[in-house]
Formats: C-alpha cells, sequence, structure tokens
C-alpha cells in the first residue's frame, strides 16, 4: 500500500490542493532511444520459459535486496510478475526470501506454511488480510505462496523464505512466542510481561482490531507503546550467555521488536499534519530495517514486493512521505539494493472507494499527454524492462525530468492520483505493461 489505511482520512484531508500537472512535452523523440534499449518480456505470467527475463537478472546484478514496485495495490500483472521474476531470482540467481508489505506476524505464518507446511495459507490471507491489508488476499499471491511450498518440498535443505516486513497488525502469536520464551528461561518474569503486554493481544479479527486500536484516545496509545518498549528492553535482558541458545533468541527478540513497532506506530498523534508525516517516514524506515536485518540474520537474497512509493528512492509527496524505504535501503546497503519501478498504461485495479467502506473495480483509459507513462506507450513492446542506469545518453535528459505518473494506493479516488516523478532518480530500472487488469481477490 502507498499509505497505512487507518490514515487515510488523515492524509485525505492534508492534500487540499493538487499542483496543476507539468505541461505536455514532446516525447516523441525518445521514443525511438527508449525502444533500443528495452528488453521485451515475454509474458507477465508465471511459468514457462524465462529466458526473457535475463536483463532483469542483469540489472539485479549482486544486489542483496531488490525492490520491485507496482502503481496500483490491486492490478493482476504487477502481481503476477512479480512471482514471475522470483521464480527466476530463486532458480537462476540464488534468492531465498520473497518479502511482502504486509504485517510482520502474518510473514511469520506464511513462513511457517512455506518451510512447514504448517496451516492453510488461504485461512491465514483471509484472517490476517483485513483493512490496512485488504488488498493482499488475492489469488496471485496464494499462488505465489503455493509454489513456494511446493519448491521446499523438492529442495528441502535449502528452503525459499516468506516475510511480512510491516507493523499496521501483530497477531497474537508474536505475543505467545514472546511470553512462552520468557516462561521458559524466566518464569518468574511471566506476571511481568502479561502485564506489559495487557490489552494489547488481539482477541477480535485483525481488521476490527486495527479499527478499535486507532478509535484509542491518544494518551491510552501512547501508554500502550511505553509498556511494550519496556517488554522490550526486559526481554533484552534475558539474552543467553554464548552462542547456545542466541539463534532462537534473535528471532524472539525480533518478534518482541515488531509489537513495539506496532504500539509506537500507533501512537503518533494523527491529528497534527507534522506527527502524520513523521509517522509516514518512521514506518519506511521500520520496514527497511526490517528487511535489512532479516537479510543480515538468513543472509538472504531478497526480493521485496511494495508499492512503487515505497521501493523508489524519491517519494511521491515529500510532505507526505518524506523518506521512502528505497531511500533507507540504499542507505544501509549502498549498491546492494536495486529498485524496480512497475508502470502500466491501461486498464482495470482493485481499490475501495474513499471513504474505504467498498472494494470496487475501477478502469482507466489510456494515459494524459505530457506524463511519463504516455511516453512509455509509444514503445512498440506491449511490456518491457528498461535499466535506467545504463539507458542512452539521449534518454538521460528524458528520464530526469519530473512529470505527472500514475500511483494509486488503497482507495480510489483520492484527491490526487497522478505524481510529478523523475523515473531516472526514483528507480535504477523500469518495468512497463501497456495494459493490466484487476487483482482476483479470495471470496
Amino acid at each position: 500500500m502507498s499509505r497505512p489505511r487507518p490514515w487515510t482520512f488523515i492524509v485525505l484531508a492534508l492534500i487540499l490542493l493538487a499542483p496543476a500537472p507539468a505541461a505536455a512535452t514532446a516525447g516523441d523523440p525518445v521514443v525511438p532511444v527508449l525502444e533500443r534499449a528495452a528488453s521485451p518480456l515475454r509474458s507477465a505470467e508465471p511459468g514457462g520459459d524465462p529466458g526473457d527475463l535475463r536483463p532483469v537478472g542483469r540489472a539485479a546484478g549482486d544486489a542483496v535486496v531488490v525492490g520491485m514496485g507496482e502503481a496500483t495495490h490491486g492490478s493482476h500483472e504487477f502481481l503476477t510478475m512479480k512471482d514471475r521474476v522470483f521464480r527466476y531470482l530463486v532458480e537462476r540467481r540464488g534468492f531465498r526470501t520473497f518479502a511482502l508489505e504486509t504485517a510482520w506476524s502474518t510473514g511469520v505464518r506464511l513462513d511457517d506454511y512455506v518451510v512447514h507446511g504448517k496451516g492453510d495459507p488461504e485461512r491465514i490471507m483471509r484472517e490476517d488480510f483485513q483493512y490496512t491489508y485488504a488488498l493482499n488476499p488475492t489469488a496471485e499471491n496464494l499462488a505465489l505462496v503455493e509454489w513456494m511450498r511446493d519448491y521446499n518440498r523438492r529442495h528441502p535443505k535449502d528452503p525459499v523464505r516468506f516475510m511480512g516486513d510491516d507493523w499496521g497488525y501483530t497477531g497474537p502469536e508474536l505475543y505467545d512466542r514472546v511470553t512462552e520464551y520468557a516462561a521458559r528461561v524466566r518464569p518468574d518474569l511471566t506476571p511481568r510481561f502479561e502485564e506489559l503486554y495487557r490489552g494489547l493481544r488481539p482477541t477480535v479479527p485483525s481488521g476490527a482490531y486495527q479499527k478499535a486500536y486507532l478509535a484509542r484516545p491518544l494518551a491510552e496509545r501512547q501508554e500502550m507503546a511505553s509498556r511494550t518498549g519496556r517488554a522490550l528492553a526486559l526481554l533484552k535482558s534475558l539474552a543467553p550467555r554464548g552462542e547456545a541458545g542466541r539463534e532462537q533468541f534473535g528471532e524472539v527478540l525480533r518478534h518482541a521488536t515488531v509489537i513495539d513497532q506496532t504500539a509506537t506506530g500507533y501512537g503518533f498523534d494523527f491529528a497534527d499534519p507534522r506527527q502524520v508525516a513523521e509517522a509516514m517516514r518512521w514506518r519506511d524506515e521500520v520496514m527497511a530495517d526490517n528487511v535489512a536485518r532479516w537479510h543480515e540474520h538468513t543472509g538472504h537474497r531478497i526480493l521485496l514486493a511494495g508499492h512503487n512509493n515505497h521501493i523508489g528512492y524519491e517519494p511521491e509527496d515529500p510532505e507526505v512521505l518524506p523518506r521512502t524505504q528505497g531511500a533507507f535501503l540504499r542507505d544501509r546497503l549502498g549498491s546492494g539494493y536495486v529498485s524496480i519501478g512497475l508502470t502500466f498504461g491501461r486498464g482495470s485495479f482493485k481499490a475501495t472507494d474513499p471513504e474505504e467502506t467498498r472494494m470496487l473495480t475501477h478502469t482507466v483509459g489510456p494515459a494524459r499527454p505530457g506524463s511519463n507513462e504516455h511516453t512509455l506507450d509509444q514503445v512498440r513492446y506491449d511490456r518491457y524492462v528498461l535499466d535506467l542506469r545504463t539507458a542512452p545518453g539521449a534518454a538521460r535528459p528524458w528520464l530526469a525530468v519530473a512529470r505527472p505518473t500514475r500511483s494509486v494506493g488503497t482507495a480510489y479516488p483520492e484527491e490526487r492520483n497522478w505524481f510529478d516523478i523523475a523515473l531516472g532518480r526514483c528507480f535504477d530500472v523500469l518495468i512497463h505493461q501497456d495494459r493490466v487488469r484487476d487483482v482476483d481477490l479470495l471470496t
């Protein structure tokens, strides 16, 4: 998602007037240059000959994290393209983790299925992918998870993993893992952990929990964040001496960290525009940290799936999101992070109505003249990949200019769905598709 849904009504209130779109530019002269640099892609669907994905592999290079974005959360081809690229990166480039812009605790549950066959992935998606993550329970995501499970059946000694990098919801299993660990090593501290986590462990469905949490008074939310911080500090004091048990402790410590991230995230004052912007910046920093630490813990190369506004280097609107996850990852990993933006010309997507009460299918026509997509659509290929870092010199001035670019979050229409973005400054690589259709939500 491009913004946390519990905050959407606040973000909309902040965006009162959209700036006038950049004037249409004469993009035609650059089209032949882009066309010569572009590599056509056979399909957006997984399976079949992956030879056309070699340019993606070359663009990924030695990166340990490759971010793949999406211009909408609710378009089929964005999800299937990520699935297709991930399979290729696993089988040909040694990648082993798929990271999704979703709750860490949901990632824990899906990872248990992918690695050990525990649980029912469709049920997990229905239970956890609500409200903030209502566009995640799709047939496309389920197919990817099922492929990962099948891969691990065939490669049990070298499994692929699934992680969620976000904190918008923390399920009861994380609280259980922290308190069960503490009870084993320091049973006398069990009452203390129960008191610190009082009222936090979810007892209602995910969507209801998120809504109820946000509805609490600010002082109550901040007091809850204070308690999760103290619980995290208390757990740190239980670190084992020596190497024995250190790996298990590290996992439990990360769970407690994410519990604290959730409480801290809900502890911002959403009535203050400056606090909203700080909360958005903090969220992207936290997501980057979760991904980077997963890499450090596992040694895995990671495909990170999220919205373009998170995986890119420059935010759509700095007043709403001052700094992106992609920028934080580049600070942390340098050339070890590569950002791939995904754009489209026309088609359909799922998104809620502005009040976020109904999920709808929306269809948009050809990109407006003067937009990045209007020019990208003129390249003769239906879908193609373009390494912006090695684009010919004649394309560089065009790539460096910010011009209207389509971006859809969880709700549509919002005050703005076009943002001035310079593709060459925001992404390392671009995958453009002329047409997309809406995702298949699980029913």
